[in-house]
């Protein structure tokens, strides 16, 4: 049995890490760790390797409950309550404009369907640009029987929402069901289109499909470092929630990693400043690399 199969108590677990390895639940953004101590004696009697087991309070669970060390993980969650509270109260006026300017530039917003035609429009997108916010795009160069692989697995509790301009898919979103939140486990669209704003359109789509549903959280992942995509989100109301984050020892390696701030990764030792400048230099590298392959990305995602 390989530890990409492997549940603990019922919960599928994925490893990460080579010299530190870190054990977290796969679908963290879905399952709750209700009972740590009960899921941590089943982790040691179980056949993963691990140093450490990290798990979290989902959003916008901020107080802490449970007595293992922790850190806090910023998320970026809107509250939501109305669509119209959300356009008129949560976002600010450019933002605003955005999702008018979509509606006049004819973008339409509909639920779509995972066949063969919304994933051949899924392969257009992720293949328009060898990168994205100044990084190599993991999605570039996947073919259609890929894509229609990786992105069927957890369809059984996603929503998709096409953006369409002329009839061409030009970006779309997978909006997960987590229960009390929502979660856009995929947002993306054309950067050719972006004069028309279709993500704002999409973002617009899952914040009324939310207040339809009486849902009251959705989250767009991690809050981001300062720059053009922190802007998009705070624009769009999303806000900073911190969550707290827990990382239990298994090893002795683990204990000694976690005395010594090595469970994070070299990149969490570095200044804020200096990690700036080097994602700036990596963003001129790869502008560099594949300058005659791709689309050159401006803001946002």
């Amino acid at each position: 049995m390989s530890t990409k199969d492997l549940t603990v108590d019922g919960t599928p677990m994925s490893v990460t890490g080579s010299w530190l390895k870190t054990a977290q639940p796969r679908d963290e953004w879905i399952h709750d760790i209700t009972e740590p101590a009960s899921f941590v004696r089943g982790l040691l009697k179980s056949r993963l390797s691990a140093d450490l087991f990290s798990f979290w309070q989902r959003p916008p669970d901020t107080e802490p409950h449970f007595n293992y060390y922790y850190e806090w993980d910023p998320v970026a969650v809107l509250p939501v309550s109305t669509y119209e509270h959300w356009l008129k109260k949560q976002i600010n006026m450019q933002a605003r404009n955005k999702v008018s300017k979509a509606q006049k530039k004819g973008v339409i917003v509909q639920r779509a369907t995972f066949d063969d035609d919304f994933i051949r429009g899924m392969v257009a997108i992720f293949n328009e640009s060898a990168i994205r916010q100044g990084m190599k795009f993991w999605h570039f160069g996947k073919d259609f029987e890929t894509v229609k692989r990786e992105f069927s697995r957890y369809l059984f509790r996603e929503e998709l929402f096409g953006a369409y301009f002329n009839g061409e898919l030009i970006g779309f979103i997978f909006l997960m069901d987590g229960g009390h939140i929502a979660i856009l486990g995929q947002i993306i669209s054309m950067i050719r289109h972006r004069d028309k704003a279709p993500n704002n359109a999409l973002i617009a789509k899952a914040v009324e499909v939310c207040a339809d549903k009486k849902v009251p959280f959705l989250s767009y992942a991690v809050w981001p470092a300062p720059g053009s995509f922190r802007d998009f989100k705070k624009h769009n109301g999303f806000e900073c929630v911190e969550v707290p984050r827990y990382y239990v020892p298994l090893t002795l390696k683990g204990r000694v990693a976690l005395k010594l701030k090595l469970h994070r990764g070299a990149a969490a030792r570095i200044p804020a400043g200096l990690l700036s400048q080097l994602k700036g230099l990596r963003a001129q590298f790869y502008a560099w690399r594949y300058k005659n392959s791709t689309t050159v990305e401006t803001v946002g995602r």
